[in-house]
């Protein structure tokens, strides 16, 4: 009897496909540009101010909202120091600035966000104060115009949320497709994994299986690679535990100890779907409509 129960898992394996695509929709909508507002009167002040507004500063902070001085991380005259360099870094002026302003804008690293502590005046001017001192230099000051026209191209901060798996902030359209995505994806593969197991035909009676040198080659290599990663798994776990026991100011290696186990798994499941594919004699069963599992 010719097996027809492999079209379901192929149509839920497309279906959580296109689920998937609208959740990454979903999840760039969070991380897309917030729009920047050009007010004229900032722009037009931009070119006069940056020379003084923004060696005011750089160099003193704002202690009225809490920024801090930038020329105590990167030096009164850009030099570096606890922050990099500024003098001379090609990297702040080769997109005219964009990027000089969304650091000192959301901040990376270990430097902190002047979001909110710095007024739209006092953040073009100590950006344009960087992008025009100690050899960096750009053509035109950088005003809210450039960056909004800027907003069309993505940005290294934008790039780096979008590549996060998992957004900051989750809503229940998220939480809903991630979790209608997981049951779609598992029925699928243990559909797709049943037919592959059991063949293509079903005959009653016993199910005589031949084994071939690529399947023995591939289960001798699923079972080597278990007992590898079983051995790997208990040395970290023997590392992590002397590095407790000696109460060392170290992390467990949770990431090293997850990987392990989780390989473990696989290797495993690996080994015992080749053995009942090509090792395992079974019962091969005729389908009914009145089935346990709809595949």
């Amino acid at each position: 009897m010719e097996r027809n129960d492999a079209t379901m898992p192929l149509v839920a394996l497309f279906t959580a496909a296109i689920m998937w695509i609208l959740l990454l929709f979903l999840f760039n909508k969070e991380t897309a540009h917030a729009p920047v507002a050009v007010d004229p009167a900032v722009a037009a002040s931009i070119a006069k101010d940056y020379p003084t507004i923004g060696d005011q500063i750089y160099h003193q902070g704002n202690p009225a909202t809490g920024a801090i001085a930038c020329a105590g991380c990167h030096g009164a005259n850009g030099e570096g120091g606890a922050g990099p360099k500024l003098a001379g870094n090609t990297k702040l002026t080769q997109d005219g600035g964009l990027y000089t302003h969304n650091i000192v804008l959301k901040g990376k690293g270990g430097m902190p966000a002047f979001e909110g502590k710095l007024d739209d005046t006092q953040l073009y001017a100590v950006a344009n104060y960087v992008l025009h001192s100690w050899g960096n230099t750009i053509e035109e000051p950088l005003t809210p115009a450039k960056v909004a026209e800027g907003q069309t191209k993505v940005d290294p901060a934008v790039l780096k949320n979008r590549s996060r798996f998992v957004p900051e902030d989750l809503k229940l359209p998220e939480i809903w497709l991630t979790t209608f995505i997981i049951v779609l994806l598992t029925y699928g593969l243990i559909g797709l994994y049943s037919v592959w197991a059991e063949g293509q035909e079903l005959h009653p009676g016993i199910h005589k299986v031949r084994s071939t040198p690529v399947a023995t080659l591939g289960i001798v290599a699923s079972a080597a690679m278990t007992v590898l990663f079983s051995v790997l798994f208990v040395r970290q776990m023997n590392v992590d535990y002397q590095g407790w026991a000696a109460n060392e100011p170290v992390m467990p290696n949770v990431t090293g100890e997850g990987f392990y186990a989780a390989m473990i798994v696989l290797s495993l499941a690996a080994t015992l779907a080749l053995y009942k594919k090509f090792f395992m004699d079974g019962e091969a069963l005729v389908e009914d409509a009145t089935g346990e599992f709809p595949w």
